[in-house]
């Protein structure tokens, strides 16, 4: 009993904090699609609906709620940008069957290997555009959308026009979300008091500031969205991108979850609900939508754990869309403007901003690099080519670790009475080789394989090789054969023998020169080269 009183408290707190975030995010997205407030914020709603709903039920982490998220919002924001409203929703729509996808296939632990640099990068990004769409409304001014510069452009406009009242009333927002008392937020959120403070500044004093407006009511119809033919390669490259954004941005948070709850979450299933609810929303006209922090946050302190406390979430927005809505209509815009532009300043990654000169050079390249391509391409370019240039980066500090454990020298020991040693070379590979090292072992062991009469390659302490790391050797190999130069292979076995026999690698070598250690290899490379200075 006391665990569902846990998740009716923890679900009526959060929906109390999400209620704003839902509504701003909706209104922000909606009037860069073209839509007036009213059905931005409905689309807001639904969003927080569907996907809050569907991740509850039949996602994996113990306690986490889930709705329209800024990174998903923005993300949002660019599509209904290139897109027709009803490509957009497809794109939702599509979206959401990819992340069900990526859970079916079981491949949801691996999103979580998207480095650091790339989503510090990407989310400094989303909060400076969050702050910089507010700018307008924050002003007075109706909301635009567009590139960077052209929301900038329109800045000395709108401070030239300034609308007083709108701009005291985002001001007030802001600073009620700032100040907040700690000890009255476990009573009472600060975007909630802050929602509730600009709202009365309006209704008693400040009543001329744009509003929402008219909110529409009743259930939502499932639509399927209108799309031609042409477009759906672009549909599907924006999907997978907002699907890999919401997906990245849900297991964060069950992360987050997952500390506070000291439980485990199932990242497969996590993204089969994210996917249901993402489906959904799209289906409905809804925002799409990931698991969000800080609700979540509110949700466990209040004792939520369960699925329940996110379906009495979703219960209550549903509530707002079925009669409600007329409670959001008088919250003035700009008080919406206020909880994005503080929203915005807290995606921003100080953490990493603030120790930018002492983070190693290469993550701060791929971090400034997504930053940029976020703010002044978009999302989908910034997301793609941060990978990129991470993989790349991530590729030559293996290449460093990876030379380091090559041996390549002659097999010198201390037997003065023995004159072949020295004309004996050895390279030991130990550990893993990847395609990061291949050319750089290419390098470096054919200028030593001219250097020596008999070359011993000894795998006894590899742990692996890639496919480029079995091309490679199979060239220096070839390599050896070429210039007459006898190979001894040493300590081969296991994944390793394996990948070298699959690529057909060792089929030029004669099959009496494969031995089991490094002993019998120095013995067999001394006998070769008496045989040869018999022959001579």
């Amino acid at each position: 009993m006391s665990g569902l009183l846990g998740d009716i408290v923890g679900g009526v707190t959060t929906a109390v904090v999400a209620l704003p975030i839902a509504l701003a995010l909706g209104v922000a997205v909606g009037l860069a699609g073209g839509q007036d407030p009213g059905s931005g914020a409905l689309a807001g709603l639904y969003g927080a609906i569907a996907v809050g709903f569907f991740a509850a039920v039949f996602g994996g982490t113990r306690g986490q709620i889930s709705g329209p998220t800024a990174p998903m919002a923005v993300a949002m924001t660019v599509v209904v940008l290139q897109f027709s409203l009803s490509e957009a929703f497809a794109v939702v729509v599509l979206a959401g069957v990819i992340q069900i996808l990526l859970g079916v296939l079981r491949v949801g632990r691996f999103i979580s290997y998207t480095p650091y640099s790339v989503i510090s990068g990407f989310m400094t990004g989303i909060g400076v555009i969050i702050m910089a769409l507010q700018v307008l409304p924050f002003l007075g001014a109706p909301i635009e959308s567009g590139s960077l510069a052209n929301l900038i452009s329109r800045w000395p406009a709108a401070i030239g026009d300034v609308d007083a009242q709108a701009l005291a009333i985002a001001i007030v927002t802001l600073l009620v979300t700032i100040v907040w008392p700690r000890r009255f937020r476990s009573y009472c959120p600060p975007t909630l008091a802050a929602l509730l403070v600009g709202t009365l500044l309006a209704l008693l004093w400040l009543s001329d500031a744009p509003t929402i407006g008219e909110v529409p009511t009743g259930l939502p119809s499932l639509d399927w969205p209108d799309v031609s033919s042409n477009s759906w390669p672009l549909l599907l490259q924006s999907a997978f991108v907002l699907a890999l954004i919401g997906s990245i941005d849900a297991l964060l948070t069950s992360l987050v979850a997952d500390s506070m709850t000291r439980d485990t979450h199932s990242p497969n299933r996590e993204l089969i609900g994210q996917g249901m609810g993402n489906t959904v929303a799209g289906l409905i006209g809804g925002l799409p939508g990931a698991g969000t922090t800080l609700t979540t946050v509110v949700n466990i302190r209040g004792g939520g754990r369960t699925a329940v406390s996110g379906v009495i979430v979703a219960g209550l927005f549903l509530a707002l869309v079925l009669g409600a809505g007329s409670v959001t209509e008088p919250i003035p815009q700009a008080v919406l403007a206020g909880l994005l532009m503080k929203m915005g300043w807290e995606i921003i990654d100080w953490r990493f901003v603030r120790r930018i000169l002492q983070i190693e050079r290469g993550h701060v390249v791929v971090m400034l690099m997504t930053l940029l391509l976020t703010l002044f391409v978009d999302l989908i370019v910034a997301v793609g080519i941060g990978l990129i240039v991470a993989g790349m980066a991530n590729a030559v500090r293996s290449e460093r670790l990876e030379l380091d454990r090559v041996l390549s020298v002659p097999l010198l020991e201390h037997d003065p009475d023995d004159p072949y040693l020295a004309r004996i070379g050895v390279v030991a590979l130990r550990g893993r080789f990847t395609v990061a090292s291949s050319n750089a072992l290419v390098r470096v062991v054919t200028a030593d394989l001219e250097d020596h009469e008999v070359v011993i390659f000894d795998f006894s302490r590899t742990a692996s090789l890639d496919d480029s790391a079995v091309t490679v050797m199979q060239q220096l190999f070839q390599t050896a054969a070429d210039n007459g130069i006898p190979c001894v292979i040493a300590g081969l076995s296991g994944s390793v023998e394996s990948a070298l026999q699959s690529l057909g690698a060792l089929s030029g070598i004669p099959p009496d020169r494969f031995v089991n250690s490094l002993t019998e290899a120095r013995e067999l490379a001394r006998e070769l080269l008496v045989e040869e200075t018999q022959d001579l």
